[in-house]
């Protein structure tokens, strides 16, 4: 075992920094140096449409930060233009010296429907991913008609040539194996069972061999909701309830039937007047009373598939989940000030066989 340096680079784990909702940005940038500090690998972002854009945030991080790498994971590619999702990249790709990786993601139906854009297809993101491609590359593109859309013209600078990692946050299995056949990493979702884990690396697998790609080319990412000890205990259930209560509204069903779940439960839990009552996503509006509330909804087996316990055991847990097949772990759901004594307890354990990992969370060599 090698214990590492305290803050020598980890350059297999991340963190979501200012995971779930906020009505303080700012603090995006304390918790971004204080994860660098720890040596965290990658801040990987999400992005929901109030006070937590893409590219701002993105361009928050890549500003205060030195040495992490920065993945967007995710933005949906049906709020840009081509054009914009590519600037995005080609501007972080520059602006921190290859450390940026972009992720997409196909996001909410309903949320989409509601809004009046048109949902997000598997076609749709390998044809985006195509054009962005040879646009940071300096190509330009006249007369593209594709599952992306129709584009008279395209171009960035005919002088580019940037090779960008293309991330996708998936965990679908026709998601994942179109992952397999065009994306250079993937970034799995919370609350996945072990035999789910697997069954995505199985998926990826057949994506990447139909593209005669090698599967040990892409990275890919578990995350791991981090719900241990030092998480203090007044938050514990708007991170643990709230959180997977928001993913069961959003893609309930998805997620119900990668893990094997009871889907009687989750009809249950969306009949519930409680459940019913939100407009928004429940990790953000509800009140102490409505998470016991719904707590009850929720079995404690779907909500064990997480770090718990003490920071010992919470390190085990995140080194457990490379024997799974995946070549990063994701911390979730927990401040750098959390993770603090799970990681020094981590770097006790850490094998001296960890692959030494590029920074950018987007490649494996």
């Amino acid at each position: 075992m090698s214990a590492g340096a305290a803050g020598e680079p980890l350059n297999e784990l991340g963190c979501y920094a200012l995971a779930g909702p906020t009505n303080s940005p700012r603090d995006l940038i304390g918790e971004v140096r204080a994860a660098e500090a720890l040596g965290i690998g990658s801040v990987f972002l999400s992005e929901r449409w109030n006070t937590k854009e893409m590219g701002v945030f993105a361009g928050a991080v890549g500003a205060v930060s030195e040495r992490a790498g920065i993945a967007a994971a995710a933005t949906n590619p049906n709020t840009r233009h081509p054009l914009l999702t590519a600037a995005l990249a080609t501007t972080m790709h520059t602006l921190t010296g290859g450390r940026f990786a972009l992720g997409l993601g196909r996001g909410q139906g309903l949320l989409f429907d509601a809004i009046g854009l048109e949902p997000v297809t598997g076609a749709q993101i390998e044809d985006l991913v195509g054009l962005l491609r040879r646009l940071w590359k300096g190509e330009t593109i006249l007369r593209h008609q594709g599952p992306a859309g129709s584009f008279p013209f395209l171009r960035q600078e005919a002088g580019f040539d940037f090779d960008i990692p293309v991330m996708t946050v998936s965990f679908g299995p026709k998601s994942l194996e179109l992952a397999g056949r065009c994306m250079d990493g993937v970034v799995l979702h919370t609350f996945l069972t072990d035999q789910a884990v697997r069954d995505s690396l199985a998926a990826i697998a057949r994506g990447a061999r139909s593209a005669g790609r090698d599967p040990a080319a892409i990275r890919v990412w578990s995350v791991l909701a981090m719900l241990g000890d030092t998480v203090p205990q007044a938050q514990r259930p708007r991170r643990s309830v709230g959180r997977l209560a928001t993913y069961l509204q959003g893609y309930g069903d998805l997620l119900v039937r990668v893990n094997g779940w009871d889907p009687g439960v989750l009809a249950r839990f969306r009949a519930d007047e409680v459940v019913q009552s939100f407009l928004g996503a429940i990790d953000d509006r509800a009140t102490p009373g409505q998470l016991e509330h719904i707590a009850g909804l929720i079995p404690a087996q779907w909500l064990c598939v997480a770090a718990t316990g003490s920071p010992d055991a919470c390190a085990k847990e995140v080194l457990r989940q490379f024997d799974l097949g995946v070549s990063g772990v994701v911390l979730h759901g927990a401040t750098p000030a959390d993770l603090a004594p799970v990681l020094e307890r981590y770097r006790a354990i850490r094998p001296a066989t960890v692959p030494a990992y590029p920074v950018n969370p987007g490649r494996m060599t």
